[in-house]
């Protein structure tokens, strides 16, 4: 009976198991996004400072990051 029960219930451990696996990839995902961020906001200091990049569009797209970066600090 042990194993009966195991073989109907499979679909339902492979869903459980498959449902973990997508919560912690978005674990790492959201843990390594402040870093990226902060790399983003280096490469946008970069753009400017080499001219790749206008003051205009430089201070819309750092404005992005950084209320990103607030937003996930106020979690």
């Amino acid at each position: 009976m042990l194993i009966l029960d195991k073989l109907l219930l499979s679909p339902l451990y492979a869903t459980v198991w498959a449902a973990r696996q997508v919560h912690h990839a978005v674990q790492q995902e959201q843990a390594a996004e402040p870093e990226r961020l902060t790399t983003e906001l280096s490469d946008l200091y970069m753009m400017l400072d080499t001219g790749r990049l206008t003051e205009a569009e430089f201070s819309a797209r750092e404005k992005e990051v950084l209320d990103r970066l607030d937003r996930i600090e106020s979690r």
